[in-house]
């Protein structure tokens, strides 16, 4: 078992807020999560999966079945399925504050992003915090240095990471590709065929962490342009695929405007390039690219609540992959694949375009050190590890 550390944020807004949703793509360990919480609660909980017909029978009358249960921790799990429990929630929700009683409790659990807010969101308002849920990170090994590799090889679903060879991961990567795209993709909107998609999915894994062209997206699928970028949203809600705003201060120079677009789970690209091993991954052309999305996503799952992440580009070619403002702080983070890393002349240019108050140099390797420039080098886990004890502020 990998604990996941997110568990602890979890318990604590469950102390604070009447309902707390977990959000995730499937498979990211939502359930499993969930029922660690149950176990710290015996006979104090009651789970509905709203797949199961069995389960969703006992909410025929939601109130009544909530009002029975009205001890317990209730949570729902794929609660996207029946929106209209939120409007029930709400009531119930207001009821019991109104009588003075035990705050209620519902964990609800979902596996879409601005789909499941938009249909809480009035219902809901100001009862429910939500909690975002990655694959599993870097931190949450016990030898995060001996399974770094592994881990960005595989990505952090947790059966392709825990898969007893490589070429079982892939597999199960592929599959879990094939059965989103034909029996999930389907839940959220419109029907879009399956092959479409796939296509669209592989054509942002060629081009992780490039600047998103919608253009050049619907040439290749022959889609028109607001489609192309219809399905971008899609992937995006779906909380599969990352779209990074650039910066837009008002510094005077010219700035790429459109934004960066990243898978979110490494081993997702891996799969959908073909990609099984990992002398064909640090061979292939993506690698630099899936790095710094590895890194990417390791560093968001930390940054504090009052962050805001962007990249900086000038069309000068001065560069920042990824710019995190905190307050009145801005932290320039490079990322690099090399042991013997070594920043650009438009890093240095871009850090004092924005006025970087930290700059930081994100490698594989294991030493932090300083170097020209106000530069500090520091391992992956070394920069998880600073956000990560510092959420309310950054030293």
């Amino acid at each position: 078992m990998i604990y996941r550390k997110v568990k602890n944020e979890i318990d604590f807004l469950l102390e604070i807020f009447p309902a707390v949703g977990i959000l995730g793509p499937r498979q990211v360990g939502k359930t499993t999560l969930a029922k660690e919480i149950a176990k710290d609660r015996p006979n104090a909980t009651v789970y509905i999966d709203l797949e199961l017909p069995s389960n969703i029978i006992k909410l025929s009358d939601p109130e009544a079945f909530f009002n029975i249960n009205a001890d317990k921790l209730v949570i729902l799990d794929e609660i996207q399925r029946i929106p209209e429990l939120f409007q029930v929630l709400r009531g119930v929700i207001d009821q019991r504050r109104e009588n003075d009683k035990r705050a209620c409790q519902f964990l609800v659990l979902g596996s879409a992003s601005l789909e499941l807010i938009k249909q809480s969101s009035e219902s809901l308002a100001g009862r429910i915090a939500y909690k975002q849920m990655a694959g599993i990170l870097l931190s949450e090994l016990e030898n995060p240095q001996q399974e770094m590799n592994e881990l960005w090889l595989r990505g952090g679903f947790p059966d392709s990471f825990t898969a007893k060879s490589d070429i079982i991961s892939f597999e199960w990567r592929q599959q879990f590709i094939v059965t989103y795209l034909e029996r999930d993709v389907p839940q959220f909107g419109p029907r879009i065929p399956a092959n479409q998609l796939n296509r669209l999915w592989t054509m942002l894994a060629h081009n992780n962490g490039g600047i998103l062209n919608t253009a050049q997206l619907a040439a290749g699928l022959g889609i028109s342009n607001p489609t192309a970028r219809k399905y971008v949203d899609l992937l995006e809600d779906l909380l599969l695929v990352r779209s990074l705003y650039p910066w837009s201060g008002n510094i005077g120079k010219r700035l790429i405007k459109t934004p960066k677009v990243y898978i979110r789970d490494s081993g997702l690209t891996h799969a959908l390039l073909g990609i099984s091993t990992l002398n064909e991954l640090l061979g292939h052309p993506v690698c630099g690219a899936s790095w710094e999305g590895f890194v990417l996503e390791n560093v968001m799952a930390y940054l504090p609540q009052n962050a805001n992440a962007y990249f900086y580009r000038s069309s000068a070619g001065a560069e920042i992959d990824l710019l995190v403002e905190i307050g009145n702080k801005r932290i320039a983070i490079e990322i690099k694949r090399s042991l013997s890393p070594v920043v650009s002349k438009g890093f240095h240019i871009a850090c004092n375009d924005v006025n970087a108050t930290m700059k930081l140099l994100i490698y594989p390797g294991n030493e932090s050190y300083p170097i020209a420039g106000g530069i500090q080098v520091m391992g992956i886990k070394d920069i998880v590890k600073l956000f990560e004890e510092n959420r309310n502020s950054i030293k």
